[in-house]
């Protein structure tokens, strides 16, 4: 038996993801700010329209493989089987390079016909710079599901770093020499093939890590002999019983996004709005307030790649005990992140969208305060898709979503028609969609798992916790506008919430001395706050 004590624990893989995702994200603003200033907006134009076609055939090309990977390979490193290992590990890759084989060959080799047929000509170019990345990132893919699969997240988030900084750096390097010497339309295509750059950096590391591994995988094949070998097709239907559900599930929020988009404009200039008017306000909505609300789902995106296969090991092993405790601790660490969030964003929202965004109306802050309850809900929601994908449940995810974008379907059409409702009419849609489809998750993982969370600790201490820091913020913004301005004081105001909700978390005791012993540098976290004597 495989006892894991080297690996990283769930908790621990999940800050580390959380950290990666955190800077890959700041990485991701510094290439996204100067580029339009380097490309203008018409190569924005080029880029922009490149982008989604490309995510589309990603997504088409990867799938839900690596999340499928991750579970099968944990599920055989539980009980030793690393032959096993090897060979789910080798099908997938296979899968994987083939699929990302066909997807470049249809965008690289029909380029002109897409770009055609999106009846922008001047896009080829871009077009053909990110091709090659469709053969390198499902190549990526299945060295990330592997290593997700044996908890080694520390792997995936160097992978993850280095994907995006040579993506930054060449995209906008290649955007400055091709924009100065041949325009915008290869501007474009050189700040786009940085994506390219990007995904061979980190597919290069991550092979080269894997062989450093050959001689302890030899060792551990030698040793696990005396398990069955499963034939190739049924470890196939094994990967696509989970990778199907994933991707039907990954196709259902941009499909509605896509309804949502007709849906709304429409019903805006039904209500009285102009084409403008309307635009400018499904803008307001989607890209400024929406990309704010996404923020906070780095870190429970990355929680949730690291319960799959904590999981799917404890499933295997018949460690129902393990499962719980995991899943119970999962969900407290969500609340403990989503909720402070939420209460910050919704006590300082109009502050944090002008200083993001000076030239917008102050309504756009209003959409914001309205939106805070998604915070809580899709994290949420993203959590419980982690364990319920870890249980070899990952159609309860696809049900819960599919009926909560039902509601937003209704309640987007029914309420954005109304004039005085308006762009809110969608806001408030998408909150119930959230709120169904994380109620359904939550509903099914309490009792498929027979858990009991208990009100003082799920409830009552975080609510006490999120409320004196929401009044404290409201009050510190409140004195310092006054003094500092309302940019320095919004920025001030965040720190303050920030210590504040970490100070009264430890006083109350929303956080155990066993939780934080989990994280990175936990045991030095907790001597130097028995120190200070805010923990005994």
């Amino acid at each position: 038996m495989n006892n894991n004590k080297n690996k990283d624990s769930f908790l621990k893989g999940a800050f580390i993801l959380g950290m990666a995702g955190i800077i890959v994200k700041i990485m991701g603003a510094f290439f996204r700010i100067p580029l339009g200033n380097l490309i203008g907006s018409k190569g924005m134009g080029y880029y922009q329209a490149v982008y989604p076609i490309y995510t589309l055939f990603l997504t088409l090309a990867t799938a839900g493989f690596p999340t499928a990977l991750a579970k099968l390979v944990s599920e055989k490193n539980a009980v030793g089987d690393y032959k096993g290992v090897h060979k789910i590990f080798k099908v997938s890759y296979t899968v994987l390079f083939m699929t990302g084989l066909i997807a470049f060959s249809i965008f690289f080799f029909g380029a002109k016909e897409i770009v055609t047929a999106m009846e922008n000509p001047d896009a080829y170019y871009a077009m053909l710079a990110i091709a090659p990345a469709l053969l390198f990132v499902p190549m990526m893919s299945s060295y990330r599901g592997y290593f997700q699969g044996k908890k080694e997240m520390t792997k995936i988030a160097v992978s993850q770093i280095s994907e995006q900084f040579f993506r930054v750096i060449l995209g906008l390097g290649l955007a400055y020499v091709l924009m100065d010497k041949m325009g915008p339309k290869f501007g474009a295509a050189g700040a786009i093939a940085g994506a390219t750059v990007g995904a061979m950096a980190s597919t290069i590391y991550l092979v080269l890590v894997y062989i450093s591994e050959r001689k302890q995988r030899k060792e551990e094949k030698k040793a696990s002999q005396h398990f069955k070998d499963e034939t190739v097709g049924r470890i196939l239907k094994k990967l696509l019983v989970v990778a199907i559900p994933i991707t039907i599930g990954a196709s259902v929020m941009p499909l509605v996004g896509m309804i949502d988009s007709m849906i709304v404009i429409r019903r805006l200039t039904e209500a009285g709005y102009t084409p403008d008017q309307a635009l400018s306000m499904f803008g307001q909505l989607t890209g400024l307030a929406m990309s704010i609300i996404n923020l906070p789902s780095v870190v429970t995106i990355s929680l949730s790649m690291s319960l799959v296969p904590s999981i799917s090991e404890a499933f295997a092993m018949g460690n129902k005990t393990k499962a719980r405790k995991d899943t119970k601790s999962a969900i407290k660490v969500t609340l403990l992140m989503v909720l402070p969030a939420a209460f910050g964003i919704a006590s300082l929202a109009h502050p944090i969208m002008a200083l993001l965004y000076p030239n917008e109306p102050a309504s756009v802050g209003t959409i914001l305060l309205v939106l805070t309850p998604c915070v809580i809900f899709l994290g949420l929601m993203q959590t419980m898709s982690g364990i319920l994908q870890g249980m070899g449940k990952p159609m309860v995810p696809v049900i819960a979503l599919s009926i909560g974008m039902i509601f937003k379907v209704i309640i987007s059409y029914t309420l954005t028609g109304i004039y005085e409702i308006n762009v809110f009419g969608s806001a408030l849609g998408t909150v119930t969609a959230y709120l169904v489809a994380a109620l359904i998750e939550l509903i099914y993982v309490k009792k498929a798992m027979n858990i009991k969370f208990s009100l003082k600790e799920f409830v009552i201490r975080p609510l006490i916790t999120v409320t004196t820091m929401f009044v404290v913020v409201k009050l510190s913004y409140g004195l310092l506008a006054e003094i500092v301005g309302g940019k320095l004081a919004t920025v001030l105001a965040i720190a303050i919430g920030g210590t504040v909700y970490g100070i009264v978390l430890i006083l109350i005791g929303g956080i155990k001395k066993e939780e934080i012993l989990t994280m990175p540098k936990g045991e030095k976290i907790y001597k130097l706050l028995k120190k200070i004597n805010l923990m005994k």
